[in-house]
């Protein structure tokens, strides 16, 4: 009688082929300084990849950190993470460059990306209009997220839609970028959102329901 395996060809699998998971990819975008390096830091299960550059005095009257005197480093490419969702879907994060001048890396990090999650800093809102502005002329699922650095409560929801013109269609959340549960919860309600727009594209009848 033959045996199912032998030195040479080993056992023979007899159990379901289990189906790689489904790579997935999300930004993490927004203006200098409103803590996109943390928020990837913060919820990524690997150690994440960043590429930060001490800030230089080349960058006076450029890079204004007048509200964020502690910053001494910047992203100058991208940063670079990930979550295991479940056995069937892992997110890979990629955080954007802040300032004007990395701004012509956008549009190769946000090829083939689900959603963003935009941060803004209420201290600085000037400075979140542009990342708002490209999410919405791309058309890229998006939530807003505003980062409220060590308590900081400058303006309200309703106020910051009002202010940086927001659709009433976009959520609003309000986070901690160090905090992983708050991270976590912020990406959970950009994929919501970004799975609503795919069934809206499907042409799904219970998309505006969902």
């Amino acid at each position: 009688m033959a045996s199912d395996s032998s030195p040479e060809t080993g056992p023979v699998a007899t159990g379901p082929r289990r189906t790689p998971p489904v790579p997935v990819k999300i930004l993490v975008a927004g203006g200098f300084g409103v803590g996109k390096t943390t928020t990837v830091a913060t919820v990524s299960e690997i150690a994440p990849l960043t590429t930060e550059a001490r800030m230089t005095s080349a960058g006076i009257g450029v890079d204004d950190n007048a509200l964020v005197p502690g910053k001494t480093t910047t992203t100058v490419a991208m940063d670079f993470g990930r979550i295991t969702i479940d056995d069937s879907l892992k997110l890979y994060i990629f955080g954007t460059p802040g300032q004007d001048r990395f701004g012509f890396m956008w549009n190769d990090l946000a090829k083939g990306a689900l959603g963003a999650l935009v941060l803004v800093d209420d201290r600085r809102l000037d400075d979140c209009f542009a990342a708002v502005d490209y999410f919405e002329r791309m058309g890229l699922p998006f939530v807003v997220g505003v980062n409220r650095f060590d308590g900081g409560h400058e303006h309200d929801v309703d106020t910051i839609r009002w202010a940086l013109a927001i659709n009433p269609e976009v959520p609003i959340v309000e986070l901690d970028a160090r905090k992983f549960l708050s991270v976590r919860d912020a990406i959970l309600v950009m994929l919501h959102k970004a799975l609503e727009a795919a069934q809206a594209r499907a042409g799904r009848p219970d998309a505006a329901a969902s």
